[in-house]
């Protein structure tokens, strides 16, 4: 609604520059700091002085007077020494308000280029930790954003299910637990196969490093899994094939869906490396290496540094000496395939599918369906990925450049984050021992290798269980679905506002505590103010069932708005309705910036404001009709914006709390 208006302003301004001046400038909009110096501003007078040699106050003065109507905007007037300030009206703006928060999302235009947001792409040789819940998150959201905001995604989650993290688990089902390939898919069928690899992957971890002859096993185990030969590639298969499925699962629960689960092993198999690796080559982004440290490697220069006589400059390894492909040569030809860049295409097969039928679609190196979506061919990409992958992320994008691909490589953007970590008091909550040291620290690290961590299933079990027991405090009346429904929306809203409300380059310090709290800046708190706003409507049909709460707008007159909305009284009123009438500004502030952590901040400060106007107005017991309709309609405005704002953070809002 506020970037309906800031737009009609901009437009108008550059309409009259164009016709006036004929001149094409940028209009910058800023919010002034205070309500009396209006809603909008622009310094744009102070760049035409310096084309036009004038004074930019006498610009201003001219546009001003000039520019005429702008629809919801009151006046514009010159203020210090040229800015133009813009009044809105306020009546018609809240008419504009309402009508506009009624409808959904922007459609795709049509023609619209894709978009594609690869997120999550967990290694699937274990179970989904809190760490990994970050990025799933934070993918989502964004996704959420870019719907919004009329853009054509398609989601996708890469599963390296070739890597050495599921050669890992091989290795431990072969070496330690003497496990053929058919007892490993029996134990597969089990709901928690996931848990038992977890704990398997720690026990290998330190197997390994008690010996350090024995990665020459973990080497041959890799060789063979990549080559799709023998025990340890059929393991292999069923291995990663049952944790993904548990991953989904595990995803499934916070409204998580993907479009397309590419298969790091389609990749190879299909020769989409080679077919990369030959461009490469060709073009002289690789080259193999004959002596030195890099010996017998495919290794990609990086930099122009002069080094010292007998130092090699610094190169990235591509193919190891042993013929195997580094991650990040794989990651190559997947970015290429992406944008549509390697000639090549993968055969597609249907996955999983998702209660409301959603089908979520895999890689396969042969006997696709015929009428699979088509996928890949996109514009923009965008790699949710911790910020610890950023060199190998700039290798990517330093590999599209070196083979002429420069509008990729542009357009290949690193969606970093930080890490997630625990607070102490979390760490020692989920019984893990923690050194004098640790205690004091601000945050505890986990590592999966190691098995230190908290399990994504876990987790959401936890919070589940505190929510219930709440809920069943409150309402213990009401029957047991829709108590665990309530539960279940409290504690994926308070995870998912928990993980997004802090900006990417945040570690977080999870604690159970903070993020289920009712207080504060947390998810709980923002579905509660909804809860607020439901109940009023609720207690209006109980008291007065004649009120027609369905048909406020035609008790509200455009002049009785007019008058509601002036003075002291009204000034309270309008700060409300133009905070929540900024949630499309702040949706495209957190899309542009890629800060899902935007929507996060707007949805707690306008449910804080919410319960200030709550506690300062009774509505039901108000005498005077006009002015209950009135309240009621702000009311309804802040409940949509609130509701709109947490669905773009994934977050349900229940009917009670």
């Amino acid at each position: 609604m506020y970037h309906v208006v800031e737009e009609r302003f901009r437009e108008a301004i550059r309409r009259f520059l164009s016709e006036r001046y004929q001149l094409d400038v940028p209009v910058a909009l800023e919010r002034p700091p205070r309500i009396e110096l209006g809603e909008l501003a622009t310094p744009v007078c102070f760049e035409l002085a310096r084309r036009l040699r004038r004074a930019p106050r006498q610009i201003a003065q001219e546009i001003a007077a000039e520019i005429g109507p702008i629809e919801a905007v009151a006046r514009v007037e010159v203020a210090g020494g040229g800015y133009m300030n813009a009044f809105l009206d306020r009546g018609p703006f809240l008419s504009l308000a309402l009508d506009l928060s009624r409808r959904l999302a922007a459609e795709p235009p049509a023609g619209a280029s894709k978009v594609i947001v690869e997120h999550t792409s967990i290694n699937p040789n274990k179970a989904a930790h809190i760490g990994h819940l970050r990025n799933a998150v934070l993918g989502d959201a964004f996704v959420r954003l870019e719907h919004f905001s009329g853009r054509r995604v398609q989601v996708q989650n890469y599963i390296d299910n070739t890597g050495v993290q599921v050669a890992d688990v091989v290795l431990g089902f072969l070496r330690l637990e003497k496990k053929s390939a058919d007892e490993v898919r029996r134990m597969a069928e089990e709901p928690r196969f996931d848990y038992y690899c977890w704990d398997l992957y720690a026990r290998v971890t330190q197997f390994l490093e008690e010996d350090k002859q024995r990665l020459e096993m973990r080497a041959a185990t890799l060789k063979a899994i990549e080559e799709g030969h023998g025990a340890e590639a059929e393991m292999a298969e069923i291995i990663s094939t049952a944790i993904l499925r548990c991953h989904l699962r595990t995803m499934d629960r916070l409204g998580i869906r993907y479009d397309l689960l590419a298969r790091e092993s389609d990749i190879l198999r299909l020769k989409f490396w080679e077919a990369a690796f030959r461009l490469m080559v060709d073009r002289g982004v690789i080259t193999r290496a004959e002596s030195g440290k890099y010996a017998g490697c495919w290794i990609m220069a990086l930099g122009e540094a002069p080094v010292e006589e007998g130092e090699e400059a610094e190169a990235k390894v591509i193919v190891r000496s042993n013929g195997t492909v580094t991650y990040v040569g794989k990651d190559i030809a997947y970015q290429m395939w992406k944008f549509g860049l390697l000639g090549l295409d993968f055969h597609y097969q249907p996955f999983f599918r998702y209660a409301d039928g959603h089908t979520v679609w895999t890689t396969a190196a042969e006997r696709g369906e015929p009428d699979a979506p088509e996928f890949g061919h996109a514009r923009e990409v965008y790699n949710v990925i911790d910020s610890r992958q950023a060199y190998l992320q700039n290798v990517v994008a330093a590999a599209l450049r070196g083979l002429g691909f420069e509008d990729a490589a542009a357009h290949s953007i690193h969606f970093s984050y930080e890490m997630v970590a625990l607070t102490p008091r979390c760490a020692g909550e989920l019984g893990y021992e923690l050194s004098e040291e640790d205690a004091k620290r601000p945050y505890v690290e986990v590592s999966g290798r190691r098995g230190f961590g908290v399990k994504a299933d876990d987790l959401l079990d936890k919070l589940e269980a505190a929510a219930r027991a709440e809920v069943d405090q409150r309402h213990p009346e009401d029957h047991e679905v829709t108590r665990a429904q309530i539960a279940r929306e409290i504690a994926i809203g308070a995870l998912r506002y928990f993980l997004l409300k802090y900006t990417r380059n945040t570690v977080i310090a999870f604690d159970f505590h903070d993020a289920l709290s009712f207080e504060g800046e947390t998810g709980p708190y923002v579905q509660y103010a909804i809860v607020r706003a439901r109940n009023i409507f609720r207690k209006l049909a109980e008291q007065d069932a004649g009120f027609p709460a369905g048909r406020l707008d035609s008790l509200v007159s455009a002049e009785a708005r007019a008058n509601l909305l002036s003075g002291a009284d009204g000034d309270e009123y309008w700060q409300l309705l133009l905070l929540a009438a900024s949630l499309g500004s702040q949706v495209g502030a957190a899309a542009a910036s890629q800060e899902p952590a935007f929507v996060a901040k707007f949805a707690f400060q306008l449910a804080q404001s919410f319960n200030n106007f709550y506690h300062r107005h009774h509505i039901l017991s108000e005498a005077d009709l006009v002015k209950k309709a009135f309240l009621l309609q702000l009311t309804a405005l802040v409940e949509r914006q609130l509701v709109a704002a947490l669905a773009l953070l994934g977050i349900d809002s229940p009917d009670k709390m």
